[in-house]
């Protein structure tokens, strides 16, 4: 007879290894199911967190070769050892992902350690062998690179971000192909480490949906540090050789226009960071009847479970932002709700995070959704050169931004581009949970001196009365 569950979980990423805690917690007789042989998924094991491993470091040796200077600190001569920062990289992952196994024990967890492919409502086969029946099924199985038309990638010399975080050498030059989070992170981190990086970008501007002028400054202030832009443009095809990549980009057409002569750009590696798509091969779900949208992502009720009694769907699967903490939080609502309880994930609050530097981050509306929605808004916003914390870290570029609705003043939407303003924004986060005014964050002690004083000023500055401006 086949064991059996109460929950069996496909897939050990943030949205399933949390969901899979959470269950057992609930008191559910819950397995996850997992067939990279490390727990973590993507985001943990080839995606946030080694790619933010090699921005800190990245970051520090910027530092260390331009600004050091200007703190008093003499340096004769900063050399790169790659071979460490990438070893100090995947000690980062393996702490992390043993953490999880440790976890998993911890709350009782079955790790189970194969490919799942649901075989009936009821039944999850591994590896084509073993049986595992169980009451409820959980789809966590995240999200895969999307591919470009014309552009094969290799992981050698065209790589995906998988690829480009294991680069033995650094390129003397670099094409990323998609102007989005991704590609601007792993575009600065081997700039950083100085590769001449050329970013390739098919719309005519970077980071789609971001706030207009958010994103201005972003694009300057990368140019600034060396990035070079190509938007409007689209790559067709790529030829590889034993010392490169030839790729030949066209101009992107518009609406009635016509094309315009393509070019050839030369590199030692290309980057393919246009987007990801939901991963659900192998899982079954055709011969099952489960409903998927023509992009490929699974369709779920309210309580996400699919159009299939009992088998449920989380994460990059299903529709929505491709994020690390939105799976998470739909991890813990669905096992909640399984267990009778009111899981419930606030989408209108899902912050968003470049980890450039300076980093940007949102929640929230942007000014043009607000326009293009006919709502009446106040504006505050506060640049970081005028506050102290900044200034005395010589780390002063960017802004605070907040939109607040024009008759209650509630938080509709923040923007910070700046130093970390991926922690920063969460004080916008919390307000906006809890339903707050700009005028609650404006009234709020904030320590002097802080960063966080930049978020008080943009709230004070919705109604007209910034103090240190």
């Amino acid at each position: 007879m086949a064991e059996s569950y109460d929950l069996i979980v496909i897939g050990a990423g943030p949205g399933g290894y949390v969901a899979a805690i959470r269950a057992a917690q609930l008191g559910l007789k819950t397995a996850c199911v997992e067939k990279r042989g490390s727990l973590g998924g993507t985001c943990l094991n080839v995606g946030c967190i080694p790619s933010k491993a090699l921005l800190e470091s990245s970051h520090l040796f910027a530092e260390a070769s331009h600004d050091f200077a200007k703190h008093g600190i003499k340096i004769s001569k900063v050399e790169l050892d790659l071979k460490a920062m990438m070893a100090r990289k995947d000690k980062v992952v393996s702490q992390l992902t043993g953490g999880i196994e440790f976890l998993f024990k911890k709350n009782k967890v079955e790790y189970v350690k194969g490919a799942g492919t649901i075989t009936a409502a009821g039944e999850v086969t591994v590896d084509g062998k073993k049986k595992l029946a169980t009451k409820r099924i959980l789809i966590a199985t995240g999200s895969d690179v999307m591919p470009l038309p014309g552009v094969e990638i290799d992981e050698k010399r065209i790589v995906s971000s998988t690829g480009a975080l294991e680069l033995g050498q650094v390129p003397k030059s670099m094409v990323v192909v998609g102007a989005g989070y991704i590609g601007l992170e792993m575009g600065s981190v081997w700039a950083r480490l100085g590769a001449k990086v050329t970013v390739v970008e098919f719309l005519d501007r970077i980071c789609p949906g971001m706030d207009g002028e958010t994103e201005k400054m972003l694009h300057r202030l990368l140019a600034r540090q060396g990035l070079d832009f190509k938007l409007g443009s689209k790559v067709t095809s790529a030829k590889t050789n034993k010392t490169g990549v030839s790729l030949t980009v066209e101009p992107a057409q518009g609406e009635g226009g016509e094309g315009g002569e393509p070019e050839t750009l030369k590199a030692d590696i290309v980057l393919v960071a246009i987007g990801r798509r939901p991963y659900t091969h192998g899982l079954g779900l055709e011969a099952l009847g489960v409903a998927i949208d023509n992009r490929g992502f699974i369709q779920v009720d309210n309580k996400f479970q699919t159009n299939v009694e009992g088998i449920f769907a989380i994460g990059d699967a299903i529709p929505g932002p491709m994020l690390a903490h939105k799976a998470e939080e739909e991890g813990i609502a669905v096992v909640e709700i399984m267990a009778g309880q009111h899981g419930h994930v606030n989408y209108a609050t899902v912050p968003a995070v470049v980890y450039t530097w300076p980093e940007v981050a949102t929640v929230g509306k942007t000014e043009e959704e607000l326009k293009e929605a006919g709502v009446d808004y106040k504006i505050g916003k506060f640049p970081f050169s005028a506050n102290s914390r900044a200034k005395a870290n010589d780390d002063a570029d960017g802004f605070v931004k907040i939109l607040a609705d024009a008759k209650s003043d509630w938080v509709l939407g923040a923007h910070i581009i700046g130093p970390d303003a991926g922690t920063l924004i969460h004080e916008a986060v919390m307000a906006m949970e809890f339903g707050g005014a700009a005028e609650d964050i404006a009234r709020a002690f904030h320590a002097h001196p802080t960063l966080n004083e930049a978020v008080k000023e943009a709230a004070l500055a919705v109604e007209g009365r910034p103090i240190h401006i």
